[in-house]
Order: C-alpha cells, then structure tokens, then sequence
C-alpha cells in the first residue's frame, strides 16, 4: 500500500510502499479517508520529543479518519512516534478497535480529521479542566491556530458571555474573527507585558474569569493580568516561549489559578465523548477550522507547512 513514510529523524517523510498491516486480536483494519498533518506528529519525528527516539521507517500520524471493514466512519488515535508501530498516513491503519469514535451520518471526513485531538484538548481544557460556566468571559491565546479556532467556538457553545481571541498574524487575526471572537488583540512582536495587558483588559471590557493558553512566554504573563479574582489560567503549550515573565504579586493578589492540560491525561472514555461532540458539531456546521486538503504524494511538501492545518487524503 502507499504511505508516508519518515525515514530519518527531523527529515519530512516521503511516499513509499508498505506492507497492509494485519490487525492484532483487539485491532481492526481501516482504510484511511483522511489523516492531519499535527504539531505533535512534527515533534515525535523530530527525535527530540519526551517520548524519545522514534525507530525508523515508520509512517507517521497520530490520528486519522476511515472506513472500518461494514462501511462505518470513525476517527481513530495511534501511538505513532510514541511508541513503535505505524500511523495514519497510509491506505490502511491498524488500530485498536475499542479506541475507535464512530461519526456522525454525513460528518465532513477531512474536516474531522483537522479538528481532531486539537479540538478535544480546546474542549476538555476549557471544560473539565478550566471549568467554564456559561456567561462567563473567556480569552483565547494563539486564536489563529487549530486549537485556538476551535475553542474560540467551542467556549461560546459552551455558554460563555464573550470571547476575545488574540492571535499575532493578520491571517491568524482573520482566522479567529470568523471562528466568533467578540473582538481580536494584535499579539504584537517584542510587546511588553503591561502593556499587552492594558490592551487586553481593554478588549475585554472587564476582567475575564477563564484563559485559555496554548502560547505561554509574555501573552500567558499578559493575560494573567486580565482575569478577575479567583480567574483560571489553562496552560496547553509553548509555542511563544517555554517560561513566562509571571509576578508572585499578580497571582497572589488575584488568588489565581494556573493549570496545566495535556490530552496525555484523559481516560479513553473521556476522549471518546469529547471526540464525540466535536463531530457533531462540525457535522451540524456549529464547529469549522481552516485547513487545506492535499494528496498523499505531496506529504513532503504539505508536512512544513505550519501556516495552515495540512490534512493528507490518501
């Protein structure tokens, strides 16, 4: 079968042949109608994640859309780069049958499989682990990405009064926008903290009770500034910076909270009901990200391409 296969760490996989996999005792066969190109598959084929050193070849991708065997559509995880075995960029994945979330009649197979994992961690840490409340305000970090789109939406479904997005390009800006931000905060380079709080304060029109980050460095720091007493944090990433300039004064005057989220945490149950929602949002038209579609031949090309989800049809 054709697949993508990485051949070298920190190198883009390339198109090759191999082997159909056989399914273990508890796996079933799916054939792959759509597998995302995501940071996380970047960083386990870079080598140098926490997960270690991945064996080469191997075909990448954590998460992918398919058929099972009756016709039935469902989204599935592997383990691809965390530990040994293929992924999702192939014709064909074997997976864990119980690991499986079946979709909705009419689910948008491509747009799924770009919202995937990304869309359950906006869900679950805004949620259950920021536990957001309806009418309460929100600030999304890095509102241009898949995950900051997603929970841009995801919050206002979940009842929140209003939800600034900051986001620093003018595509990512316009990206958060549609998604339904009440307003949008330049994330200007080399900003100093107070004053991208200032700015942020100011969007917000009041303090806000819940941010959620997937940025850390100066905006997480920022954004501490902007929650009212007793406000949440949810911390998801460091796409701006591995540390943060945050003060003890800010936290301890605020009686804030900030809280750490990785989808590493959920139990299979819980990934499947937040999977679950997701689909059905997006197959009723409530949940949309930008992403683009390309064939699986030009996974070399679509695999640096960060300015957009890359979403492999096989």
């Amino acid at each position: 079968m054709r697949a993508a296969l990485l051949t070298e760490c920190g190198a883009a996989p390339a198109i090759g042949d191999r082997a159909r996999p056989v399914p273990a005792d508890d796996e079933i066969l799916v054939r792959v109608t759509a597998a995302s190109i995501t940071p996380l598959d970047r960083l386990c084929a870079s080598g140098t994640s926490y997960f270690g050193t991945p064996a080469t070849p191997y075909v990448p991708g954590v998460q992918g859309v398919g058929l099972r065997e009756d016709g039935t559509a469902v989204w599935f995880p592997t383990g691809a780069g965390m530990r040994p075995g293929d992924g999702s960029m192939a014709e064909y994945s074997a997976v864990r049958a119980a690991d499986t979330v079946e979709l909705p009649t009419g689910a948008d197979h491509a747009l799924v499989a770009a919202l995937g994992l990304s869309a359950v961690a906006a869900q679950m840490a805004l949620t259950w682990r920021g536990e957001l409340r309806p009418g309460e305000r929100v600030l999304v970090l890095g509102a241009g990405g898949v995950v900051g789109q997603s929970a841009v939406r995801l919050a206002l479904l979940a009842g929140a009064d209003r939800v600034v997005a900051a986001a620093r390009s003018g595509p990512a800006q316009r990206r958060a926008a549609r998604a339904g931000a009440t307003v949008v905060v330049p994330l200007e380079e080399n900003a100093e903290v107070a004053w991208l709080a200032a700015r942020m304060r100011a969007a917000a029109d009041g303090p806000v009770d819940l941010v959620l980050d997937p940025l850390f460095g100066v905006p997480a720091a920022a954004a501490l500034r902007t929650l009212r007493p007793g406000g949440r944090l949810v911390n998801l990433g460091d796409a701006a910076g591995a540390t943060a300039p945050m003060d003890s004064a800010t936290l301890r005057g605020g009686s804030l909270r900030v809280l750490g989220y990785t989808n590493n945490e959920l139990t299979p149950a819980q990934r499947s009901k937040a999977l679950t929602l997701v689909a059905a949002h997006a197959a009723a038209g409530r949940l949309k990200v930008d992403f683009e579609t390309v064939r699986m031949e030009d996974v070399a090309a679509a695999w640096h391409r960060t300015d957009c989800r890359m979403v492999l049809i096989p």
